[in-house]
């Protein structure tokens, strides 16, 4: 959802700025000058000599009492909005805990960062995993995990996936009392140097 958010609104934003700057471009071409082409009256740039705001555009409103805490509000919000998206980026919904079932009917708290240290470490030692990376999101009691997998050359993609499901995932299932702990795995390439024949 933040990722399909942050790509509307980025390609609005983008869209905006390009319709800007190809006004101001436009309009700084003095393109009736060289190729016979004249802009719209509409158009908010006519020649290289224009402002963005004239002076009577600067002044209009300047003795209305409402247009100053206006322009402070829009101002306000948009500074804020801009914070508020730029911490969203940052932030992270990573599982400091787990809850799991002790046995005993009072249940227990796992430490997020130790069961990310297990599947890390567990994935490491599987055949054509150089190195990996695990995240665990989602709520206490339905935790899900977000694996990155650096495979070697004569790693086959498919074994890697399966054996992280039927043994690095089903021991962590088991050991920590998960019904379910579903994972989303993203395999990269390593690279390595050639090796030379001799």
């Amino acid at each position: 959802m933040r990722t399909a958010f942050n790509r509307v609104l980025l390609g609005l934003i983008g869209l905006v700025l390009l319709v800007v700057g190809l006004s101001v471009l436009v309009g700084s071409l003095d393109l009736q000058r060289h190729w016979d082409f004249t802009v719209p009256d509409w158009w908010p740039f006519t020649g290289p000599k224009d402002v963005l705001l004239t002076d009577h555009s600067r002044t209009r409103y300047r003795s209305d009492g409402w247009w100053w805490p206006v322009v402070f509000v829009v101002l306000g919000v948009l500074f804020l909005a801009s914070v508020w998206w730029l911490l969203a980026q940052a932030r992270t919904r990573r599982l400091r805990q787990i809850r799991i079932d002790s046995g005993d009917g009072q249940g227990a708290l796992l430490r997020g960062r130790a069961l990310e240290s297990v599947l890390r470490s567990e994935a490491e030692g599987f055949d054509g995993v150089e190195y990996s990376n695990a995240v665990l999101t989602g709520r206490r009691g339905a935790p899900e995990a977000r694996l990155v997998l650096g495979l070697a050359p004569h790693a086959t993609p498919e074994e890697v996936v399966t054996g992280l499901d039927e043994q690095v995932l089903e021991r962590a299932r088991t050991s920590a009392s998960l019904p379910d702990l579903p994972a989303e795995a993203r395999l990269r390439a390593v690279r390595h140097r050639a090796a030379r024949v001799s």
